[in-house]
């Protein structure tokens, strides 16, 4: 971490975001020194450039790496096509070595596209939906491989491997990764001891602070106290400063806040949910600055670890170690007692959030709480609940608003997200409910090829109330490529039409 420590806090680094040089503070945060770090911090000193001066100093010092798949493409007649030829643009070599803040990884890997060059935890489990309807287990594998080796380097998966990232993971999904690959993988001792081990270690990161939950603590670190005795989850980050990748965007909304720490420890944990931001983190849905994110107990999260501690407890059974196996079943079967007595409102026909500061549910409605039927964790009669409030609530034109708020932020209506959405079809296949799933896939697909028929690729976010309207809200300009877009697109198509293949590039 020896580039964080130095990059972030130099007087260049601090210049640069805070004169607005960039459209993006991420584009600086991601810049490559062409000569020691140190001796451009010094000639920066020493000249104290601003201005167009600045900028040439900063492109005289440092290199950009240019995104291939926004590079011109050909035209194509469908949005399957665009889908089939991006993997090969969105796909990234292994390296050895740091290149600026991006941490070297053993194997090839796909990047979600746009400002987002580099592995991103949580998309990479959506985006392996459709590397594998494209034939590509060899890139999820790999990628798997990539999970393992940063957990074993840096005890969890990182939010994406940049070294401004460490400090934080995102929604757990290697033991969904592993899911993926089991049929074809889990007969290989090696490889299932390896991954085992990898899925105790992430599931210690997230249990870091258990042996306080004893005390009267209500939360230490990732773990929460509960008023029955037992522990549930939350999203946390322990730095207290601005994130390097959004610079000046947290200065300036940390100026609006009386401790400045609490926030940005706040506005890092919303980045580790991946659903930055939403109003289920905020006192006011209309205030960025009200962030409370490690105020939340998250319903997605611990329905996730479920899965994870399932994962573990399938592994040691197959390693035949039973005893361990049947320890962590337990662990998954105590964990979903629990979302159940919390989480689950009967008069709503949903899952919440719960506030920590009371263990009571939150008001917000989000497609969060479709995550425990994903994990199948619920009743039927539960399953039948949740869909008719899908089909009846956060159904649109163009597919799933992300929750029932509207509002500025990019993770509430009336926008839809590819993760999102396959949560949601995936669970109520799992409980039997096809048609809303398909009418479901129908809408989504309907809200990426007019998207597509517009602009001729496919974005990270979809506009799904108004599915002829670009997608908005959020720190930065809607990003093309995309990753877990494509993925779960590939899929719905062949869910949608099994019998016909995805078509060649």
């Amino acid at each position: 971490m020896q580039y964080q420590s130095n990059f972030y806090s130099t007087e260049i680094f601090k210049a640069v975001q805070s004169a607005d040089l960039f459209s993006d503070s991420k584009v600086f945060a991601d810049a490559i020194a062409k000569i020691p770090l140190a001796e451009i911090e010094n000639q920066y000193v020493m000249q104290k450039p601003t201005g167009e001066a600045l900028l040439r100093f900063v492109h005289a010092h440092f290199d950009f790496i240019a995104n291939k798949e926004l590079d011109a493409l050909p035209d194509f007649t469908s949005a399957q096509q665009y889908i089939s030829v991006l993997w090969s643009r969105l796909s990234r070599k292994p390296s050895t070595v740091a290149k600026g803040s991006l941490l070297p990884l053993p194997h090839p890997y796909v990047v979600p596209g746009g400002r987002f060059n580099e592995i991103y935890y949580w998309d990479s489990y959506f985006t392996a939906l459709g590397l594998l309807d494209a034939n590509r287990s060899d890139l999820v594998e790999g990628m798997l491989d990539n999970f393992v080796s940063l957990i074993d380097r840096i005890g969890h998966v990182p939010n994406g491997n940049r070294d401004y990232y460490q400090s934080r993971s995102q929604p757990p999904v290697t033991a969904l990764m592993a899911d993926l690959l089991w049929q074809e993988k889990s007969h290989d001792k090696q490889w299932l001891s390896r991954v085992t081990q990898a899925l105790l270690k992430e599931h210690q990161f997230w249990q870091t602070g258990e042996d306080l939950s004893c005390t009267d603590k209500k939360a230490h670190y990732r773990v929460v106290n509960m008023p029955c005795g037992g522990t549930l989850n939350r999203y946390w980050d322990p730095l207290a400063a601005p994130r390097p990748e959004s610079f000046i965007e947290d200065i300036e909304l940390a100026a609006a806040v009386t401790d400045s720490g609490t926030f940005y420890q706040h506005i890092r944990a919303a980045c580790e949910s991946g659903w930055d931001f939403s109003s289920r983190w905020l006192a006011n849905a209309d205030d960025l600055a009200s962030i409370r994110t490690t105020d939340i107990i998250p319903v997605d999260l611990n329905a996730l670890l479920v899965l994870l501690e399932s994962q573990i407890a399938r592994c040691f059974e197959k390693l035949n170690e039973l005893t361990q196996a049947q320890y962590y079943a337990n662990l998954a079967s105590n964990r979903s007692a629990l979302i159940q007595k919390y989480c689950w409102c009967d008069k709503k026909g949903w899952f919440f959030d719960v506030d920590l500061n009371d263990y009571a549910r939150t008001s917000v409605e989000s497609l969060a709480g479709v995550v425990p039927m994903f994990a199948e964790l619920v009743t039927p009669e539960q399953a039948e609940h949740i869909g008719k409030k899908l089909e009846a609530e956060f159904l649109q034109q163009g597919g799933l608003v992300s929750t029932l708020v509207t509002t500025s932020q990019q993770w509430d209506s009336p926008n839809g997200w590819a993760p999102l959405q396959w949560f949601a079809v995936s669970g109520l296949r799992a409980y039997g409910q096809n048609q809303l799933a398909n009418k479901i896939m129908q809408a989504w697909l309907y809200a990426v090829e007019t998207g597509f028929e517009q602009i001729g690729c496919l974005l990270e976010k979809y506009n799904v109330v108004e599915p002829d309207k670009q997608a908005s809200g959020g720190e930065y300009v809607v990003q093309q490529g995309f990753g877990w877009t494509n993925g779960v697109t590939s899929r719905f198509y062949r869910l949608l039409v099994p019998e016909v293949d995805s078509p060649s590039a």
